[in-house]
């Protein structure tokens, strides 16, 4: 019985033969292949692969020698080009010879460039704010109308921001254009108008989600208008004056019934008790007198009238 875990027996021929690690995977044929840009993206979801992990190749290594005696015999002439000032809402992407260097992005304070070999590109981390245009929707129920927005927005990753967009302020405009137009489209005019909020939500959740690969953070989208047509908007005056001139009315019956129950409950306790009538008379009497009346009214029974007639 053989007790070595790192040799097997042949049962046919009995010739003991020894399994190297090495014999599984040769190390030597995927050698090559690690240096590839693939294996690079393999290591990082972002849609552009970056090579920052990859150690430089000879020609690289080269110039960067090139570049460090350049410095020497320029200095220190070349300390005032070497050195980059950033502040404290800035930070810096480098690319050495076309590749980002490892360690993220630089800054703030003293930033050492290379010369002729390295390239930075600064980013702004403060939030900024847009204005999208007032852009014409169709809604739901077949109403054109004009809608504008404002979008404020910071950096959350400078690298993805340099390296997987052109342009992060031009795209987050048009898409924040696009999806104003598509959500506003899917809900009717009266929805919209009653609530902006929610329709500001929904666009921010869209933009956010969208963004998030390029390094952007939408914090905020406020819909500031919603501009209706004139020949809508009269129709829509006419409307709600009609519905008011309604609720008048209504209210103006109720008042005219309310009083109608209170002159009879008057009406009933005067008659019960003579007297009650002849104060109200008299209460009449002394609201309508004053220093200028020139005339009075005094009411006559009728009993009266048709007695002396017969």
């Amino acid at each position: 019985m053989n007790n070595n875990p790192g040799e097997s027996t042949d049962g046919l021929s009995g010739e003991e033969t020894s399994l190297k690690p090495s014999t599984l995977i040769d190390l030597n044929v995927l050698r090559p292949f690690m240096r590839a840009p693939y294996l690079s993206a393999m290591a990082t979801d972002r849609n552009v692969p970056t090579t920052e992990n990859i150690p430089p190749n000879l020609l690289e290594r080269i110039f960067y020698l090139l570049s460090v005696i350049l410095m020497v015999i320029t200095f220190p002439i070349s300390v005032f080009m070497c050195l980059v000032i950033l502040q404290e809402y800035q930070r810096a992407v480098v690319l050495r010879l076309g590749r980002l260097l490892p360690g993220g992005p630089r800054g703030p304070g003293l930033v050492f460039i290379l010369p002729c070999i390295d390239v930075y590109i600064k980013v702004d981390l403060r939030t900024t704010s847009f204005d999208v245009s007032p852009q014409e929707i169709l809604t739901k129920d077949m109403v054109t109308i004009k809608v504008d927005a404002v979008v404020y927005y910071s950096i959350k990753q400078p690298i993805d921001a340099v390296l997987q967009v052109f342009d992060h302020r031009g795209a987050v405009e048009l898409l924040a254009k696009a999806s104003l137009r598509n959500v506003a489209g899917t809900h009717m005019l009266l929805d919209l108008l009653m609530s902006k909020e929610t329709l500001s939500k929904r666009i921010e959740a869209i933009l956010d989600d969208c963004t998030d690969p390029w390094g952007v953070r939408v914090e905020r989208v406020e819909v500031k208008e919603i501009l209706l047509p004139d020949q809508l908007r009269r129709a829509l005056a006419v409307e709600q004056e009609a519905l008011r001139e309604a609720k008048a009315k209504v209210a103006a019956a109720q008042g005219e019934r309310d009083a109608v129950k209170t002159l009879k409950e008057a009406a009933d306790i005067m008659e019960t008790n003579p007297i009650a009538l002849q104060l109200r008379y008299l209460q009449t009497l002394n609201t309508i007198c004053n220093d200028k009346t020139l005339s009075y009214v005094f009411p006559f029974p009728v009993d009266i009238v048709r007695k002396m007639m017969k």
